[in-house]
């Protein structure tokens, strides 16, 4: 492994710290960077990777220069932080990482600290306009809520990583409220009761004007596509990712994209257009050819929308590559998607801890589907390939790590094979 990226991922087995000080000082040692662009804050549980993307796609499409930051990754560290399509390079990184290193000198940092005061730094240095910027987990807590952005946004809240953020929808809200920032208007996506209440509530203390989904803005579906309904409607827009649920994210992008505008931010409609057409957002619902679907769902809200447009496209018998992270409630994500199996292939997730693959499988056969365990994801995929038939749609979901690793060896198959 390259050795500044080794020293990046040991960061990981730092403790949790919980609190902002820390942040704070590593970000005032090297300037307050976060300050050199205007940004624009993305908080939820499901589709704030996507919402991110059309966001940035949108402004890129009216002319603006535009970070974007996310995680995690799915096979390179370096797609977390990008302007435009365009990666941080390996050299900009190892630089970057020494020279926060030397500056940081005898204070510690966790990962995720180190790797947010690394992209704000580098979007202050290459002079964005803008910085579309996901938060980690939550939003209190975390890393990026020092910055102080035009827009905020939260996308559906639902339950995950409860053991950090709390085991109600209230609570896991209450953490990611705190994205809202006074006199800031925010775009609230579409919530459950029990989350929107907590999230209008943190909107009123801070004086915060809310453009709220199904009151001041929605989507309807249309033929090959969406209608938005928002400040203005556009009758119909073709979006570049599959899945009704993404009409929701996207016009939640579309709707931040007209509050930018009335801040005197120029984001003509061509632009929205744009950008929802050409948005890409790799793992999320993405077919590789010989009916290979990749999909990042890793909790149970996302597996309801993965059942949702198996349904939508009427795709049965699947074959199913499946690995799922040790906290996650693996029988909530398995329910919703086994009705449309012929066989699982269990499996572990690279780099992660895994639930065990046979715990995975006993379970599926307790509903109906045949299932086999694997050590590595490589051999669940070598088995897949060979057993199905050529119509066979095959499925790998069930954590965005086995999907990184699954997208891995797919496109080294076909890079080798034209």
């Amino acid at each position: 492994m390259n050795p500044h990226l080794e020293f990046l991922y040991g960061l990981r087995q730092s403790v949790i710290k919980l609190g902002l000080k820390n942040i704070a000082l590593l970000l005032a040692r090297l300037g307050h960077p976060q300050k050199a662009f205007k940004s624009i804050h993305v908080a939820g549980t499901n589709g704030k990777g996507s919402t991110s993307a059309c966001l940035a796609a949108i402004l890129e499409a009216a002319g603006y220069k535009v970070g974007l930051y996310t995680s995690p990754h799915l096979q390179r560290f370096n797609e977390r932080i990008r302007i435009g399509k365009q990666q941080i390079s390996d050299e900009e990184l190892a630089a970057l990482i020494e020279e926060i290193r030397a500056r940081a000198r005898g204070q510690s940092a966790t990962f995720f600290e180190f790797t947010t005061a690394l992209a704000f730094l580098w979007f202050a240095r290459q002079e964005v306009d803008f910085a579309v910027i996901e938060t980690g987990m939550g939003g209190r807590l975390d890393a990026t809520v020092l910055i102080r952005p035009l827009v905020s946004i939260v996308t559906p809240v639902s339950f995950d990583h409860m053991s950090s953020l709390g085991n109600t929808l209230s609570a896991i809200a209450g953490e990611k409220s705190y994205i809202i920032k006074a006199h800031t208007p925010v775009v609230i996506g579409p919530q459950e009761l029990e989350a929107l209440e907590v999230l209008l509530a943190r909107a009123a203390r801070m004086e915060a004007p809310v453009r709220l989904w199904g009151r001041d803005f929605d989507a309807s579906v249309r033929e090959n596509g969406f209608a938005y309904h928002g400040r203005e409607d556009i009758a119909l827009l073709r979006p570049g990712l599959p899945g009704r649920h993404q009409h929701a994210n996207l016009a939640t992008s579309l709707c931040a994209a007209e509050l930018l505008n009335e801040q005197g931010f120029h984001v003509e409609r061509a632009a929205m257009e744009s950008g929802v057409r050409n948005v890409e957002w790799p793992g999320r619902l993405e077919w590789f050819p010989g009916r290979i679907l990749l999909d990042g769902a890793h909790n149970t809200a996302g597996a309801q929308v993965l059942a949702q447009y198996l349904a939508d496209e009427n795709i049965n018998d699947l074959f199913w590559i499946v690995a799922i992270k040790w906290d996650k409630v693996a029988e909530e994500i398995l329910l919703p998607v086994l009705p449309r199996c012929r066989r699982l292939y269990c499996t572990v997730a690279a780099d992660q801890a895994s639930v065990d693959p046979q715990k995975l499988a006993d379970f599926a056969g307790r509903h109906g589907v045949a299932a086999t365990t694997f050590a590595t994801p490589a051999a669940a995929l070598e088995a897949a390939l060979s057993q199905r038939g050529a119509e066979t749609p095959l499925l790998v979901a069930g954590s965005l790590f086995l999907v990184g690793a699954v997208r891995e060896y797919l496109e080294h198959y076909v890079e080798t094979s034209a």
